[in-house]
Parts: C-alpha cells; structure tokens; sequence
C-alpha cells in the first residue's frame, strides 16, 4: 500500500504549529510497516507581531508551505491526502474528528465565546488552509472531544439549570488528543483487556483525565482549562465565592479577575517561577516559597488521583506525560507518595530514569511515563475520517 501525508496544523494567535507525517501500511525507510513517519515539522511564531515578516495567518501558511516545498514535500503533492486541524473548544456540536464544511467552519464560530482566545485562530487556520487546497479533504480534531463521554453527573455543574443551558455551562474538558493518545498507549502496558487509566497530562496547562475500558469517565478541566490542578500560571480549582469576594471588597473588574486566575496565579503565583525546572532548584536550595508551591502543586494532583481511584473503582495504570509528566521525577515521587494502601508504588531508580514503566516489583497499579504526541492523534484522527468517507 502507498504510504498516506498527513499534514497537521495548529493555529495559534500568533504561530503556526505543522508537522507532515507519513502513514501506512508501506514502510517507509528505517521504518516498520504501519509505522508513522515524520517528514517534516516547524513553527512559524510571531505572527501579526510588530516588526514581523509574518503579517497574517495566510503568510504564516504560505510560508509553511514554501518551507515544505523545500524538504520535498510540497503543499501540491499527489501524496497528501489531507490536512488536519486541531480546534480547542467542539462544545457539544462537535463529539469526533469531524470532515470540514463551510457549515462547520459556522458552527466553530459560533463556540467562539467558549474559547475567545482559541477558536478564532483555528478558524483562521481552517479558512487559510482551504484556500490553499480546496480539493483536498480538511479534518477538524477538537481538543473537547474525547471528554463528550463522561456522563452528565460529572459533566453537570450544580447552579440554575436554565441558566446552565442558556450560556452553555458544563464540563467540557480539554487536551482531550494528548489523553486520548496515552490512555491508549497506557492500555497496552496494562496486560489486560478494557483496562482502567488515570491520566496526568502535566505541563504548563495541566489536566488528570480518568478512561475506562477507552471511554474517558471525568476530567479535571471544566468549561474552561481553569479548573482543577494547579499549573503554570492558572489557578486551578479556587473557591467561587473568591471571584464574588475580590469583585466586592477589592473592586476587581471582570478582566482583572480574569488576569489573576489565568496568568497571575498558580506556580507563578504562589512563588513567581512557573517553570518547574526553576521551582526545583530553589526547592533544592531551601527556598520556601518554592517549597510550598511544590507542595501545593503535588497535593492537588495526589487528591485527584485518589478522587478518580474512586470514580472508576480499580486503576490498572497511571501515566505521566507532557512536559512536567515526562522530566520531573520529583513531581511523580511527591504526587504519588502515601498512596501504596492503594496499590501504588514508584521504583525510585526507575523514576529517577523516567521512561516506561517506573512503578515497583510489588505495585498493584502500573505507573508509567509516556511522552504524548498530540500530533499523531491528530494525524490518525484525520486518516480515519477521510478513509472513512471514501477520500483516503
């Protein structure tokens, strides 16, 4: 079989994520049969900016294309099947990795109040790349998605429901690729079929997912990626009535409010690093501040991990991933410490090496680091949908 392109795009406010990857059963050199392989990959930044080359998302994608062109593998080869997007907010509209239209491009649009900083990008993206190839089928992969199966107990929040449904309030969850992409990768590890996961998708977004038997069953991010764990700059889960309390006594506007839950607060917040990189060596140093952050950071992850033990009953594996997941042995040694009464146990040498398996002889649950690849997802996604519809 010829080997299928794949070129996956994700459109940012100001850059323009692409990889090109190879699929199929034909391997192609150095590589198994069925094995992915990546062509090429890159970052076009700064787009819009002053004093940029890159005024606009069309020169963006021109300019991923010109960079194509001259690796080989150019935007007009017979070999690329199709171009798949990742879009952050589907809401309920859109549950699967969808064929674009000019009436899903509408129907994104109007999900933008849900992810004003996101969704307009994607569909700029969208828009610039259709252009570009109207003859080619476009997938649009929704970062939501693999989260529309947690049932309506956990995807309900309890308030007004009226109110609830008029604005579009529920738990949505995001970095749905990445979870759907390792809790996958962590069924294989698990010896057993229809395996139960937790997920920790730590960077400096951070999200736990908890999957059965493949199925995503809750998340920790709600209608927007500022609930749950601590991370970089977010708050995570905080009392609502502090929202009412800094609107009534500090005489906060919305967008002040808005400023210090998203990019004021959580490692940032509590100790004014949100690089965990940095936040260890000052821990390491005795810095107090530090400390604490780090111990906030790691008690909110252990207490989801423990509330998601008991949503899904037994754990047969958790996984690490993204970029905190997948280095920082310490985060791993603290989130999971105290919770062997529960089956679970670190090998020390093996997490201090970080990759596989890093959980003792004796450890009931299997604990594992496995680096995400979003872009994969995305890539096998898109190759499913055009197959499906007669176009791969």
């Amino acid at each position: 079989m010829t080997r299928k392109h794949i070129l996956v795009l994700n459109s940012g406010s100001s850059s323009v994520k692409y990889r090109l990857l190879s699929m199929g059963e034909e391997p192609a050199k150095g590589a198994e049969a069925g094995e992915a392989v990546r062509l090429a990959s890159g970052t076009v930044e700064r787009i819009g900016e002053a004093g940029s080359p890159v005024a606009d998302h069309g020169q963006a994608l021109r300019a991923v294309a010109d960079e194509l062109e001259r690796v080989g593998f150019g935007l007009d080869s017979e070999e690329l099947i199709a171009i798949g997007h990742r879009v952050v907010h589907g809401g309920t509209a859109f549950t699967e990795p969808t064929l674009i239209t000019d009436r899903v491009v509408e129907k994104i649009k109007k999900l933008v109040p849900l992810a004003p900083l996101h969704n307009p990008a994607n569909v700029e993206g969208i828009q610039v790349a259709r252009r570009l190839r109207p003859d080619l089928p476009q997938v649009g992969v929704f970062d939501t998605a693999f989260h529309c199966t947690i049932p309506e107990a956990a995807a309900t929040y309890a308030i007004d429901r009226a109110t609830a449904e008029r604005y579009g309030i529920r738990r949505y969850g995001f970095h749905g690729t990445s979870h759907a992409y390792v809790s996958r990768e962590a069924a294989r590890l698990a010896d057993r079929p229809d395996p139960n996961v937790i997920v920790l998708h730590l960077g400096n977004g951070a999200s736990v997912s908890a999957v059965a038997a493949g199925r995503c069953v809750e998340t920790s991010m709600g209608m927007t990626p500022l609930e749950g764990l601590v991370m970089g700059t977010r708050s995570g889960d905080v009392d609502p009535g502090v929202l009412v309390h800094l609107r009534r006594e500090a005489r906060m506007r919305t967008e002040e409010v808005d400023g210090l839950l998203n990019r004021r607060s959580g490692l940032l917040g509590l100790c004014g690093d949100n690089d965990m990189r940095a936040v260890e060596r000052r821990v390491a140093e005795g810095d107090p501040d530090a400390e604490l952050a780090l111990s906030v950071y790691c008690h909110r992850i252990r207490k989801y991990v423990g509330a998601y033990y008991a949503v899904l009953g037994t754990v047969d594996v958790i996984a690490f991933t993204a970029g905190v997941g997948e280095n920082s042995a310490l985060v791993r040694e603290r989130a999971l410490a105290g919770l062997e009464a529960l089956g679970i146990a670190l090998d020390p040498g093996l997490n201090a090496a970080g990759k596989g398996l890093i959980s003792a002889d004796g450890s009931r649950v299997k604990v594992a680091v496995i680096p995400t690849d979003e872009e994969l997802e995305i890539a096998r996604q898109t190759l499913e949908v055009v197959s499906r519809n007669g176009r791969g």
